[in-house]
This record gives structure tokens, sequence and C-alpha cells, in this order.
């Protein structure tokens, strides 16, 4: 018996596949595009550090909120249980930073175009996150090529 996977694994009723180079890459490129646009435009605004301190703090909480989100809509899918209090508050955590920042850029006294540049960076940040949190586990469903070339040499080895 050949204990690499050949097909996809099975997921509920749906048959998961692995991300493609393409999607990884790409995901991982606009994450670190969108933290990387909003850090910069953090650190060259005219604000006050308690002000850059408060916008990085939404950045980082998002972030967080956004994969523990994405993790636990991803478990109840396959099966594992989650708390409705930790659902609730992945739900609830991720409405706050995006009311947070709404909220600070709605009141803060820079340009449109610096509101909307720190909205699309923050929520490109975001998507991106859970995209790469997918991709990391989708790839946990398959084992690595020098796992499954160790397993066939163990089997090879038994039979």
């Amino acid at each position: 018996m050949n204990p690499t996977h050949t097909t996809a694994p099975d997921i509920g009723h749906n048959k998961m596949q692995k991300p493609t180079g393409a999607f990884i890459g790409a995901s991982w490129l606009a994450l670190l595009i969108g933290i990387a646009s909003f850090l910069i435009g953090l650190w060259n605004a005219e604000m006050p550090l308690i002000e850059k301190g408060f916008y990085f703090t939404v950045l980082m909480y998002g972030l967080f909120a956004s994969v523990s989100l994405q993790k636990s809509v991803r478990d109840k899918l396959e099966g594992i249980p989650v708390t409705g209090i930790y659902y609730g508050l992945a739900w609830l955590s991720i409405g706050l930073t995006i009311l947070l920042l709404a909220v600070a850029l709605w009141n803060a006294q820079i340009t449109q175009s610096e509101k909307g540049f720190y909205a699309i960076a923050f929520l490109l940040s975001i998507f991106a996150s859970i995209a790469v949190q997918k991709n990391i586990r989708d790839l946990a469903l398959y084992p690595s090529e020098e796992i499954s070339i160790e397993r066939e040499e163990e089997t090879e080895g038994i039979a």
C-alpha cells in the first residue's frame, strides 16, 4: 500500500485541492506589499508617535483577528470543535479592527488620499493574511515530497 496521497484529501463533502505555487506566491506577495505599504506610510506620516502606534496596533490586531477567524471557520468546516465564544470573539475582533480603523481615518487630520491609502493597505493585508493562512492549512494536508519518499522506502522494505 502506498501511503502517499494520490487524490485530494476529503474535507467534509468537498475535495480539497493543493494550492498552486502561483497562488501561494501571490498570497505572500500581497501580504508583504500590504503590510510594507501600511508601515512605510506610517513611517513617513507627519503625525504624533502615539497616533502611529495606534494605527500599528490596529494593523497587528487585524492580522491576528483575520488569521484566527480563518482558522475557526476552517476548524468548523473540518469538524474540529470550536467553542462558540472563541468563534464569536474572532468575528467581533475582525469587526472591531475595521471599525477602529474606519473611525480613526474618518477623524484623522490627513488628506483623503492618505485615508484611502491606509484603508486599502489595511484591507489588502487582512485579505492576504487569510489567503496565506488558508494555503498553510491546505499544504499541511499534503505530505511533503521527502516524507512521501521515506514512506515509500519504508513500505518497500516491509513488502
